[in-house]
């Protein structure tokens, strides 16, 4: 009986993964620690090894939600490796002294199509032997060519001859304009849709702005940044200066650092910055705990070290939870002006923008100054107006008069 891989425990509050890309094809040969598959969940992804050593014999669809627990793969143990020198030489005696198993089921066998040079999915198969599309006239748009359920469908698209057997649901909207492309959302990216409408929905969300003069920031980056680097390893960023402002500004206004459970309000008496990142498959918000007990360098290596891990899909789940407060920078991207979305449970997030030179009045006189905004989004259930307010002047006077030792 073909030995089963299945989904593993990915975390204590996720339930579902979803498959994101094979990196081995039916009827291959896999040994046992080789990378077979990576998923995804709602917070990052992860890559799925084998225990065993075997030719993989079904395979689940790329863009399949399965649970945990759930069966991502089967491999036939009783497969043994035979190089291609091998098969075509089977007849003639072996000259491996290595032990093999009796008999052994050629990879072959298992994977007509790959020796044909036709790479498919078990569904794929399926359904083009249901309908009577021959493979060979069908361009894969899986990995390495791979002919997926999805080609075999479109290729079968204005057949009058579609069997019933076919999921209706997945044949709507499948003719689209030409030009056009459909993917399926990735279980990151849904989730964070989710949420988005779930915040917009639940929190009586309000948005206030301002704006802060940068000169003194930026004097006090280039004054401090080559002794910064020579000290730490690291440059001193404009993150790391606002995470402390905001570190500051909580403390000044500490219903900013509380949250809504129920009719309770739930108050942190430490500050548990996140620092939005984003990364090609969505925008994930590591934390960074305790953020008043580090210095500048800790914050910058915790943000650089969090965004390596965001981007490589290496992030844990721990590093995603626990935040009392969020900050996003759409100032790298050259947003000016944005109203950023709550991070639930969190009732406040701050928004970051593009520095801009712009004439300001400055003592009767008209001088250019490099200004960004900031908004502050906030949940007006727990937070007033008249904090929201003190909290974003906290956070401009800070930056605008830094009285700090940075090195």
């Amino acid at each position: 009986m073909p030995t089963q891989i299945k989904v593993p425990a990915v975390g204590e509050s996720i339930k579902t993964v979803y498959i994101a890309e094979w990196k081995k094809n039916t009827g291959e040969y896999c040994k046992a620690g080789d990378i077979i598959c990576e998923i995804e969940t709602d917070k990052a992804s992860q890559e799925i090894p084998t225990e065993v050593s075997g030719a993989i014999t079904t395979l689940a669809e790329v863009g399949d939600e399965l649970p945990i627990g759930g069966i991502l793969a089967t491999i036939d143990e009783t497969v043994n490796e035979i190089s291609s020198d091998q098969e075509t030489n089977k007849n003639e005696p072996s000259t491996d002294n290595a032990p093999s198993k009796e008999n052994p089921t050629p990879i072959s066998d298992l994977s007509k199509d790959k020796i044909k040079g036709i790479l498919t999915t078990p569904s794929a198969r399926v359904h083009a032997e249901e309908l009577g599309i021959k493979l060979s006239e069908i361009s894969g748009t899986g990995k390495e060519g791979r002919i997926l359920k999805e080609d075999v469908l479109a290729a079968a698209t204005g057949d009058t001859n579609i069997k019933d057997s076919i999921d209706t649901n997945e044949n709507i909207g499948s003719k689209l304009e030409s030009g056009s492309t459909r993917k399926r959302m990735s279980m990151m990216r849904r989730t964070i849709a989710n949420r988005l409408v779930s915040a917009q929905n639940e929190a009586a969300m309000l948005t206030t702005f301002n704006e802060v003069d940068m000169s003194q920031i930026i004097d006090l980056r280039q004054k401090c940044q080559k002794q910064f680097i020579e000290n730490h390893g690291v440059k001193l960023g404009y993150m790391s200066l606002f995470v402390k402002a905001v570190v500051h500004a909580l403390k000044t206004v500490p219903n900013v650092n509380a949250s809504i459970d129920g009719n309770d309000i739930i108050t942190y008496d430490k500050p548990h910055i996140g620092v939005a990142i984003s990364t090609e498959k969505g925008l994930v918000v590591p934390v960074i705990r305790n953020a008043d007990d580090l210095s500048f360098a800790e914050i910058e290596k915790s943000i650089i070290e969090h965004a390596e891990k965001a981007r490589s899909g290496n992030v844990d789940l721990s590093d995603l939870t626990g935040g009392t407060f969020s900050i996003t920078n759409g100032g790298i991207f050259g947003s000016m002006m944005s109203t950023p979305i709550l991070n639930p449970p969190q009732s406040g997030i701050l928004g970051m923008h593009t520095i801009q030179e712009r004439p300001m009045a400055l003592n009767g006189q008209v001088v250019i100054r490099p200004m960004m905004y900031l908004a502050l989004t906030y949940d007006h259930r727990i937070i007033d107006g008249r904090e929201a307010v003190t909290f974003l002047v906290a956070v401009k006077e800070f930056i605008e008069n830094p009285n700090l030792d940075i090195e």
